[in-house]
């Protein structure tokens, strides 16, 4: 019986998954999840006592994935420069990724409060990530630097996602080189 659960769950997040990459948020519905899973609308509410509920354990089970894949690729870097650059490009080759898209879709509004402070907290990892290689290049504030740095990936992330204009490899190219240049070009 618990592992029927426990499969019938990982099918859920699986169709959520699907669902919030084709559709954003406005897609992940129960009906949907109940459709995609070949559960009883009702049957959901067993699982999930909510959208958010759903993201919520989304963002438990994937952002750690994404965030050890982003600590791989910036282990492999042999300098710091390259370490930053890594944090910065292998953020932006998840994009794609139903993962990730899962976790950028997340509307703050739909969680409770202790919802997005973990949520928070997750970046607050991915963000301590590059702070010692920051720290390596000389900043001052490293970890000020850090989180300056993430809103660059996130601008770039939200360019991706929008579909604009420019290439994502263009895209994830100015951001590495915003990363390690600044705004000299």
């Amino acid at each position: 019986m618990a592992e029927h659960r426990t499969m019938q769950r990982a099918a859920l997040l699986d169709a959520a998954r699907s669902l919030l990459s084709e559709g954003g948020t406005e897609a992940l519905t129960f009906p949907a999840l109940a459709q995609r899973t070949g559960l009883a609308r009702s049957s959901v509410y067993e699982y999930f006592r909510s959208r958010a509920a759903v993201v919520e354990e989304l963002c438990a089970v994937d952002f750690p994935v994404w965030a050890a894949e982003v600590e791989a690729a910036m282990a492999e870097a042999p300098t710091p420069e390259a370490k930053v650059e890594a944090y910065v490009r292998r953020q932006l080759a998840l994009v794609g990724d139903r993962r990730h898209r899962a976790v950028v879709a997340i509307s703050a509004g739909e969680l409770d409060a202790g919802a997005r402070e973990r949520i928070r907290a997750a970046h607050g990892g991915l963000i301590a990530m590059v702070v010692e290689a920051l720290a390596d290049l000389g900043h001052e504030q490293p970890r000020l630097a850090a989180m300056l740095l993430q809103g660059v990936v996130d601008s770039a992330v939200r360019r991706i996602e929008l579909g604009a204009a420019e290439d994502p490899e263009q895209i994830a190219d100015a951001a590495a080189a915003m990363a390690l240049r600044g705004v000299q070009g």
